[in-house]
């Protein structure tokens, strides 16, 4: 048996941090990107893998052969995010007569059902006594944290990622003892999901994805356990679901 820590999005700023950080501490890595395979001369212990479609048959099939080759996964961080796209003209809506049907599905499908199809198999790969998962979400996905409205499907579709996350660690704990399941807000870090929305942001406030990684990785090991999950911020504050 082998424990590995597992990166999903690897073709990010954040995850490509994680990557390398985690690999850098000694864990060995399993990136998953859905474009073009990596490579990493340079580190022995990172492994890419290129799953094009992340849907519930391709993952599933992963996840079984995970199974097959005996692995076991300690970490597993899940980074996927969407936020604009130019070609599609999505962008983040500042009215209700913003909000459209094609840009609702694809929030939809990137921000919470793809993360939620991992959580659902990862289950059965998870270290039984030390399990730690955690998905890249946002502040504005807080329904208690919500005064300024707007971004109707982003705020939506992490609140219901958050919402995923809060009920699977319920299940996720009478499975797998001492499992953590985190929602984490990296707060605004200098990656493409991001720079169109950089320049009302004070510079300290933009962060790399360096120091984001960091402060996750470090966060994650200080984390309560008894408590099943959690929902903080890059600095490791409480956000209110």
């Amino acid at each position: 048996m082998t424990t590995k820590t597992l990166i999903v999005g690897a073709s990010g700023g954040i995850a490509s941090a994680l990557i390398h950080q985690c690999a850098s501490r000694g864990d060995d890595v399993i990136a998953v990107t859905r474009g073009s395979v990596s490579t990493d001369s340079s580190a022995s212990n990172i492994m890419y893998v290129q799953l094009a479609e992340q849907d519930d048959k391709h993952i599933a099939s992963f996840i079984e052969q995970l199974r097959e080759d005996d692995v076991v996964l300690n970490t597993v961080i899940i980074t996927t995010g969407f936020l604009h796209d130019e070609n599609k003209n999505i962008h983040p809506e500042k009215r209700l007569e913003d909000v459209r049907e094609d840009a609702l599905e694809t929030y939809f499908a990137v921000n919470t059902i793809i993360p939620s199809l991992w959580i659902k198999h990862l289950v059965n790969v998870m270290d039984k006594n030390d399990a730690t998962l955690v998905c890249l979400s946002a502040r504005v996905g807080s329904i208690s944290d919500n005064g300024l409205g707007g971004w109707y499907g982003y705020r939506a579709s992490k609140a219901a990622l958050n919402m995923f996350v809060k009920t699977a660690s319920v299940e996720y704990q009478r499975r797998l003892k001492h499992a953590l399941l985190v929602c984490y807000h990296p707060g605004t870090v200098d990656t493409s999901l991001s720079k169109p929305f950089q320049k009302n942001v004070a510079a300290k406030k933009l962060f790399t994805p360096d120091f984001t990684a960091k402060q996750l990785l470090s966060h994650l090991s200080s984390l309560n356990r008894e408590q099943t999950c959690h929902f903080i911020d890059w600095d490791g504050q409480v956000v209110t679901w």
